[in-house]
Protein backbone atom coordinates (compact mmCIF):
# COMPACT_ATOMS: atom_id res chain seq x y z
CA UNK A 1 0.00 0.00 0.00
CA UNK A 2 0.98 3.34 -0.55
CA UNK A 3 1.59 6.26 2.41
CA UNK A 4 -1.24 7.88 0.73
CA UNK A 5 -3.61 5.04 0.89
CA UNK A 6 -2.10 4.42 4.57
CA UNK A 7 -2.67 7.98 5.05
CA UNK A 8 -6.22 8.33 3.89
CA UNK A 9 -7.11 5.10 6.02
CA UNK A 10 -5.57 6.42 9.16
CA UNK A 11 -7.93 9.30 8.25
CA UNK A 12 -10.82 7.30 8.43
CA UNK A 13 -9.79 5.53 11.43
CA UNK A 14 -9.50 8.56 13.30
CA UNK A 15 -12.83 8.97 12.83
CA UNK A 16 -14.02 6.12 15.03
CA UNK A 17 -11.35 5.75 17.97
CA UNK A 18 -12.67 3.73 20.61
CA UNK A 19 -12.12 7.19 23.14
CA UNK A 20 -12.03 10.93 22.50
CA UNK A 21 -8.13 11.90 22.80
CA UNK A 22 -7.53 14.81 24.86
CA UNK A 23 -6.61 17.78 23.88
CA UNK A 24 -3.44 17.62 23.54
CA UNK A 25 -3.54 14.77 21.15
CA UNK A 26 -6.35 16.09 19.30
CA UNK A 27 -4.16 19.33 18.24
CA UNK A 28 -1.23 17.07 17.61
CA UNK A 29 -3.73 15.03 15.47
CA UNK A 30 -4.82 18.51 13.62
CA UNK A 31 -1.25 19.58 13.28
CA UNK A 32 -0.02 16.36 11.54
CA UNK A 33 -3.12 16.36 8.88
CA UNK A 34 -2.72 19.94 8.29
CA UNK A 35 0.82 19.93 7.88
CA UNK A 36 0.03 16.29 5.40
CA UNK A 37 -2.67 18.10 3.41
CA UNK A 38 -1.23 21.16 3.11
CA UNK A 39 2.14 21.85 4.21
CA UNK A 40 3.53 24.62 6.53
CA UNK A 41 1.14 26.84 7.57
CA UNK A 42 0.37 30.14 6.05
CA UNK A 43 -1.68 33.27 7.03
CA UNK A 44 -1.57 35.42 9.88
CA UNK A 45 -2.07 33.72 13.28
CA UNK A 46 -5.59 34.24 15.02
CA UNK A 47 -6.05 36.74 17.43
CA UNK A 48 -5.73 36.34 21.03
CA UNK A 49 -9.67 36.04 21.15
CA UNK A 50 -9.84 32.46 19.00
CA UNK A 51 -7.92 30.56 21.37
CA UNK A 52 -9.52 27.33 19.81
CA UNK A 53 -8.29 28.79 16.28
CA UNK A 54 -4.96 30.11 18.02
CA UNK A 55 -3.94 26.97 19.66
CA UNK A 56 -4.73 24.70 16.13
CA UNK A 57 -2.28 27.28 14.27
CA UNK A 58 0.62 27.16 16.60
CA UNK A 59 0.08 23.34 17.02
CA UNK A 60 0.69 23.55 12.80
CA UNK A 61 3.40 26.15 12.91
CA UNK A 62 5.13 23.30 15.20
CA UNK A 63 5.69 21.17 12.14
CA UNK A 64 6.93 23.47 9.86
CA UNK A 65 9.55 22.15 8.04
CA UNK A 66 8.67 19.02 7.67
CA UNK A 67 7.87 17.32 4.68
CA UNK A 68 4.30 15.88 3.85
CA UNK A 69 5.20 12.65 3.99
CA UNK A 70 6.95 12.36 7.16
CA UNK A 71 3.91 14.08 8.23
CA UNK A 72 2.01 11.45 6.97
CA UNK A 73 3.82 8.63 8.53
CA UNK A 74 3.24 10.30 12.12
CA UNK A 75 -0.49 10.73 11.83
CA UNK A 76 -0.33 7.03 10.64
CA UNK A 77 1.39 6.05 13.90
CA UNK A 78 -0.46 8.45 16.41
CA UNK A 79 -3.69 7.02 14.64
CA UNK A 80 -2.53 3.19 14.86
CA UNK A 81 -0.96 3.88 18.70
CA UNK A 82 -4.79 5.27 19.69
CA UNK A 83 -6.53 2.61 17.87
CA UNK A 84 -4.87 0.20 20.42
Amino acid sequence: MSLQTLFEQAVADSKDLPERPDNMTLLKIYALFKQASCGDVEGKRPGFTDMVGRAKYDAWDGLKGTLKEEAMQQYIDLIAGLKG
